[in-house]
């Protein structure tokens, strides 16, 4: 197994948070092998024998990822003593075994409800959380009454809080009728009738940001669900119960950064000439059409048509020149070849005595009644 940092072993063993594990290192309460540790060795957790007051540490437990539907009014955290409850009894005992130490991946505050993450595994929940790999998180907000298009626009904007400037990833939006359904089928208690919901998507990760956003505006939220962390949704989980994440959807979240589409290149600018001088030439690759390929004469190459029907291979047009597609021309001094002879044609007989042109007589007109 590969050697790795200490404070990194412990969490994943459960002992507590990496902070927690080198305050508990510092305070010289682990031994590695027999020997006191120190902040910053790297030790092999499968050869190395780790004790942590006198108590032997085993292995990593295996990963676990979950995916709760919080209600309001529980404490997004592992303990709190002013907490009434928190999400970890919200799960049943055979969910967490033996040395796993499950902790929920960001906040949501008290009041807040709807999709929260729970896992044991440290560097997958650090790329869902930190900012710079852009998951994004959805809410669905819900007001007493509609927002005006003034507080709408200045929403969209941003607005300026404690931490710096605040702003959604994408335009506010008002939610369809299905999934305003979808939602208030799994909420509880349900919400109060008339509300008007809302969907907003964040980036950020600050402390009540989106209540804090729409307070600035004079609009104070009655229920906030997040419904979606990057690939997944809260659907048709009800209230109170959990999860476990597909094999797709663990790996989506922790694939790392989500790639922002390329923006298109500008079109360069078209160099100014010198006054006085003569404007540059233009080249051929510049006149020619998109998707035609000039070769090397800057022109597109021009169909072959056959030779013209009154033109004859074998003879020269004027200049000695052959004309395209014929052969080669007969050279001087020797006899062309003729055409071949064609059989006699009967001659048509003379007769003087039948008049020609003008001088033939007129049929005589018929007799008779008509």
């Amino acid at each position: 197994m590969a050697i790795e940092r200490l404070q990194k072993v412990l969490a994943a063993a459960g002992v507590g948070s990496r902070l927690a594990c080198e305050t508990i290192i510092a305070a010289g309460r682990v031994t590695v092998d027999g020997r006191l540790a120190r902040l910053g060795d790297q030790v092999d957790p499968a050869t190395a024998r780790i004790e942590v007051d006198g108590r032997l540490i085993g292995g990593a437990s295996a990963p676990i990822h979950l995916a709760l539907n919080k209600p309001a009014g529980v404490t997004a955290t592992v303990r709190d003593r002013h907490a009434d409850r928190t999400v970890l009894e919200l799960l049943p005992t055979a969910m967490v075994p033996d040395g796993a130490r499950l902790y929920p991946v960001g906040r949501l505050d008290r009041d807040s409800e709807g999709l929260l993450l729970l896992t044991n595994d440290g560097e997958w929940a650090e790329r869902v959380l930190h900012p710079r790999f852009g998951i994004e998180r959805e809410y669905a907000v819900g007001l007493p009454v509609w927002l005006s298009n003034d507080q709408r626009a200045v929403l969209d904007e941003g607005t300026d809080l404690e931490e710096g400037r605040a702003a959604f990833a994408h335009p506010i939006r008002p939610a369809s009728s299905v999934e305003t359904a979808r939602l208030l089928a799994v909420l509880g208690p349900p919400p109060a009738d008339g509300l008007a919901w809302y969907r907003v998507v964040l980036r950020q990760g600050w402390k009540r940001q989106v209540r804090r956003m729409f307070a600035t505006v004079g609009a104070p939220i009655t229920r906030l669900v997040r419904v979606r962390i990057g690939a997944v949704r809260l659907d048709d989980l009800p209230s109170g119960r959990f999860r476990r994440l597909r094999h797709t959807e663990t790996k989506a979240l922790g694939a790392g950064k989500v790639e922002a589409p390329l923006a298109p290149a500008a079109p360069a600018r078209p160099a100014t000439p010198a006054p006085g001088s003569a404007p540059p030439r233009r080249r051929a690759a510049d006149l020619r059409p998109a998707g035609v390929d000039l070769g090397g004469s800057g022109q597109p190459p021009a169909p072959r048509r056959p030779a013209p029907w009154h033109v004859r291979p074998e003879r020269p047009t004027a200049g000695g020149k052959v004309p395209r597609g014929a052969g080669p021309a007969t050279p001087e001094g020797e006899d062309r070849p003729r055409r071949a002879e064609q059989p006699d044609r009967p001659v048509r007989p003379f007769r003087p005595d039948r008049p020609t042109g003008s001088g033939r007589p007129k049929r005589p007109p018929p007799s008779g009644p008509r």
